[in-house]
């Protein structure tokens, strides 16, 4: 081998050493980044009852909760339940009408296996459908609360955000997908018949 081969080789393999160095030194960076974030995620802003909480999809503001057995229609069950249900505002701001609420607002009750919320309209008593795009409406959720256990005296709400998205990644369509919690609310709970 002449001289000018070996210097040659000796460059590439120092700019390969470089090269290796450097990527593993990003990738030991991002996982150390990785593992902080994890174990310190950040913490989700309190909102108060009153105060109107964007979601992307939904304007909602939550007003009271109350805890009773006559749902919102008026109309006493066929079987007694005990029902938890939350009072609040909400405004669709997409394009189309859409009944996703139930998604938006989550009740945070540790060990108590609940079903998803019934959705009222206050202005009719009756079951909601879908929510018109721009149109406010006052509107209580309702939960049906397990027999045994008892109602706690606040309630945690979390306050779901919602992105859209013109082009997903899977199907390459549009559409409203789930975010991350965008707010928490404390709502003390009244007894009501």
């Amino acid at each position: 081998m002449t001289e000018p081969s070996r210097t040659t080789i000796r460059q590439r393999l120092f700019a390969f050493l470089i090269a290796g160095l450097g990527g593993l030194a990003a990738s030991a960076f991002s996982f150390s980044l990785a593992v902080y974030e994890a174990a310190h995620p950040p913490q989700t802003p309190k909102a108060v009852p009153g105060e109107q909480i964007d979601t992307g999809r939904w304007l909602v503001t939550l007003r009271s909760a109350r805890s009773g057995t006559k749902p919102p229609t008026g109309i006493p069950p066929w079987k007694p339940t005990r029902l938890v249900m939350v009072d609040m505002d909400v405004v669709n701001q997409s394009a189309t009408p859409s009944n996703l609420l139930s998604r938006a607002v989550t009740l945070d009750v540790p060990q108590v296996a609940l079903q998803p919320p019934t959705d009222y309209l206050d202005r009719d008593k009756g079951l909601a459908g879908h929510f018109n795009p721009g149109m406010p409406e006052r509107v209580t959720l309702a939960w049906e609360w397990p027999e045994g256990n008892p109602v706690p005296q606040r309630l945690n709400l979390t306050i779901n955000g919602q992105i859209y998205k013109l082009r997903d990644n899977l199907y390459g369509a549009s559409g409203w997908f789930d975010a991350d919690a965008v707010a928490t609310v404390e709502l003390p709970v009244e007894q009501a018949p």
